[in-house]
C-alpha cells in the first residue's frame, strides 16, 4: 500500500508513470506510425532551423533527440513534439550575434549555454508554480510578435535563395543588404531555390488534393504525404546538386555533416558571457513556453485531455537542459510537428521517444547523404513554414475592437521588424502591461438606479430606473488598487458635491471589486472622512467575501459612517427616506 501511495505522489512529477502503466499494443502501433512520419518531417526541418540560428546543420538534429526523450518523461501533453522552432531559432541568432564570437566552437558552446540557462529558468519557474506567467502576455501582442518574426525570418532566408551573403537582424538591415549585394546573385542558386520554393508551396496548398483527385488516395493518407512533402524537396534537389555538380556553379550546399552520436557533456562556460545571455534566455524561455503551452492546450482539447501548465514548465526545462548537454540549443514545442504527430495517430509521449530514436539513427548513418543538400532548399523550407505564421489580420481586428490593443500590436510588429526580436517582444510585453495599468487606472464607474418592478440596478444613462436625490449609488467595475485609488476618490467626491444640499447617502456597489489594496483602503478612509464632513454617510454593498475579510483586518469598518449591506436592493430599500419612492421599492 505504501509503495502504491508513493507512486501516486510521483505521478504529477513523472507523468510517464501514469500513462506508461496503461501502455498497450494499440498505443505502441499508433506511436510508432506517428514517429516514422514525424522523423521524416523533422530531418530537413531540424537542419533548416539550425542554419537559421547560425549553427551547423547537425546541431539541429542534436537538439531534436534528447529533448524529445526528456519531454516523454516529464510532459503532460500526449502529442506535443519538442525541438527547434523558427521563432526560438531566430531569437537564438539574435542573442548570440552581438557577442562577437569569432570561432564556430565558441558560438556552438554559447548556444548550448543559452539552452542551459533557458532550461534552468523554466525549471525554477516550474518549481515555483509560475505557469500563470503565460497569462501576462496578451494574445494580440504574441500574435503580432509571431507575425513580425515570420516576416523577419522569411526575409533573412532570401539571401540563401539568391546565393548572396547578407548580415543583419532587422528588416531594414536585411533588405538594404539584399539590394546592395543583388549584383552578386547566383542564378543557379536562384533556380534551385525557386524550384524548391514553388514545389513546397504546391505541397502545402495543393498536393493533398491532387493526390486525392489523380491517384484516388484516401484524404488522411494524402494529407500525411503532403505534410512530409519537404523530404521530397530535399531528396530531389540533393540529387540534382550531385548529378550536375551544382557547387561548381556557385550553389552553396550543406557540406560535410559529422556522423555519430551527439557530443554529450556540459557546455564550456565562459562566465563573462553569462550576464549577456541571461536576458535573452528569459525572453526565449517565456516566449517558448507560451508557444508550447498554446499548442499543447489546443491539441489536448481536441481529445478532451488536459495538460498541467506548471508541469509543462518542468518538462520544457528538462528538454532544454538535455539539449544543452547533447550539443543542442534552445527548444520548445513546435506547432507544425505537433499537428503532424497528432494527425498521424500518436497516442502517448512515447511517440516522441521513438522519433528521437529515428533521428539518432539519421545522425549516425544518414548524414553523409546530406553533403549535396542545397542551403537554398533549407531556406525554402523555412520560408514556406514561417509564412503560415504571418497573420496580419490581427491588426484590423485589434483596430475594430480596441485602439489600445491595436497600439500594442502595431508597436510590437514595427519594433520587431525595425529593432530586432528581443526589443520587439520586450517592448510588446512592456506596452501590454502599461496599457493594462492605464485601463485599470481609469475604471468604469456607473451611477445606478433600481429597475422598476425588480431588484436589479442598472446604469442611469442606459436604462429608465428609479433614483432618489438623497441617495447615490456608484458601481465600481474594477478592483481597487494604487493605480486607480485616487481617481476613484475624485469621482466619488465630485459626484457628492453635485447636490450636497439633498444628498444623505452614498453607496459604493462593490459587486465587481475583487481586491482592495492598502492604497485603495486609504482612499476609502479619505472618502469616508470627506463625506462625513459634508454630512453624508458612506455605505458599501455586495462586498465579496475575500475583500470583506481584508477590510475586517483594518479599522475602516469601525470608522465607516454607514453600513455594509449584503445586497444593493437591501441598501436601497432600507436607506430610502422618500415614501413615494419607497412604494415602488416595496
Amino acid at each position: 500500500m505504501r509503495l502504491f501511495t508513493n507512486q501516486k505522489k510521483l505521478f504529477p512529477l513523472f507523468p510517464i508513470l501514469d500513462w506508461g502503466s496503461r501502455y498497450n499494443h494499440a498505443n505502441f502501433m499508433g506511436d510508432l506510425t506517428a514517429a516514422v512520419i514525424v522523423t521524416i518531417m523533422l530531418i530537413p526541418q531540424s537542419l533548416a532551423y539550425a542554419l537559421l540560428a547560425g549553427l551547423p546543420a547537425e546541431v539541429g538534429l542534436y537538439a531534436s533527440i534528447l529533448p524529445l526523450v526528456a519531454y516523454a518523461v516529464f510532459g503532460t501533453s500526449r502529442v506535443l513534439a519538442v525541438g527547434p522552432v523558427a521563432v526560438v531559432s531566430l531569437m537564438t541568432a539574435s542573442a548570440l550575434a552581438p557577442l562577437g564570437l569569432e570561432s564556430l566552437p565558441a558560438y556552438i558552446a554559447a548556444a548550448a549555454v543559452l539552452a542551459l540557462l533557458s532550461g534552468a529558468i523554466l525549471l525554477a519557474m516550474g518549481a515555483l508554480r509560475l505557469g500563470v506567467v503565460a497569462n501576462f502576455l496578451s494574445h494580440p501582442v504574441i500574435a503580432g510578435f509571431i507575425a513580425a518574426s515570420g516576416l523577419l525570418i522569411a526575409a533573412s532566408q532570401l539571401k540563401h535563395i539568391l546565393g548572396v551573403s547578407v548580415h543583419g537582424h532587422t528588416l531594414p538591415e536585411i533588405l538594404s543588404g539584399l539590394v546592395h549585394h543583388l549584383p552578386e546573385m547566383s542564378f543557379a542558386t536562384l533556380l534551385i531555390g525557386t524550384l524548391a520554393l514553388g514545389f513546397l508551396v504546391w505541397v502545402r496548398k495543393g498536393m493533398a488534393q491532387t493526390l486525392q483527385n489523380k491517384l484516388g488516395l484516401e484524404p488522411n493518407l494524402a494529407k500525411t504525404i503532403a505534410r512530409v512533402g519537404p523530404i521530397f524537396a530535399v531528396i530531389g534537389t540533393t540529387v540534382l546538386a550531385w548529378a550536375f555538380n551544382l557547387p561548381a556553379f556557385g550553389v552553396a550546399v550543406v557540406g560535410t555533416v559529422p556522423t555519430g552520436l551527439p557530443p554529450f557533456g556540459i557546455p564550456m562556460l565562459d562566465w563573462e558571457l553569462i550576464p549577456a545571455l541571461v536576458g535573452p534566455a528569459v525572453l526565449i524561455s517565456v516566449i517558448g513556453y507560451v508557444e508550447s503551452v498554446s499548442v499543447a492546450q489546443t491539441l489536448a482539447s481536441k481529445r478532451k485531455q488536459r495538460i498541467d501548465p506548471n508541469q509543462e514548465l518542468i518538462a520544457l526545462g528538462a528538454s532544454n537542459v538535455s539539449s544543452a548537454l547533447s550539443g543542442g540549443y534552445p527548444v520548445t514545442g513546435g506547432f507544425a510537428r505537433s499537428v503532424v504527430n497528432f494527425d498521424a495517430g500518436a497516442e502517448t509521449p512515447a511517440a516522441g521517444a521513438f522519433t528521437a530514436i529515428g533521428l539518432l539513427v539519421a545522425a549516425m548513418f544518414l548524414t553523409p547523404m546530406l553533403y549535396f543538400l542545397p542551403k537554398a532548399t533549407l531556406a525554402a523550407t523555412i520560408i514556406v513554414a514561417v509564412l503560415s505564421l504571418v497573420d496580419l489580420s490581427i491588426l484590423k481586428r485589434a483596430w475594430d475592437y480596441s485602439k489600445a490593443d491595436f497600439a500594442a500590436v502595431s508597436a510590437t510588429i514595427l519594433l520587431t521588424l525595425g529593432a530586432g526580436v528581443e526589443v520587439g517582444v520586450a517592448s510588446g510585453v512592456g506596452l501590454s502591461l502599461l496599457l493594462y495599468v492605464y485601463k485599470t487606472s481609469r475604471p468604469h464607474v456607473a451611477e445606478v438606479g433600481l429597475v422598476p418592478g425588480g431588484q436589479h440596478f442598472r446604469n442611469i444613462k442606459r436604462h429608465s430606473v428609479i433614483v432618489e436625490p438623497s441617495l447615490v449609488t456608484l458601481r465600481i467595475d474594477e478592483s481597487l488598487y494604487f493605480a486607480n485609488a485616487r481617481r476613484m476618490e475624485d469621482l466619488v467626491l465630485s459626484r457628492a458635491h453635485q447636490n450636497t444640499g439633498e444628498l444623505r447617502h452614498v453607496i459604493l456597489m462593490c459587486s465587481a471589486v475583487n481586491e482592495i489594496d492598502l492604497s485603495a483602503l486609504e482612499s476609502l478612509e479619505a472618502i469616508n472622512q470627506r463625506l462625513k464632513d459634508l454630512g453624508i454617510q458612506l455605505h458599501l454593498s455586495e462586498v465579496k467575501g475575500p475583500v470583506m475579510d481584508r477590510l475586517k483586518r483594518s479599522h475602516f469598518l469601525e470608522e465607516l459612517t454607514g453600513r455594509v449591506f449584503l445586497s444593493q436592493y437591501n441598501a436601497f430599500k432600507e436607506l430610502l427616506q422618500n415614501d413615494d419612492v419607497a412604494e415602488h421599492v416595496a
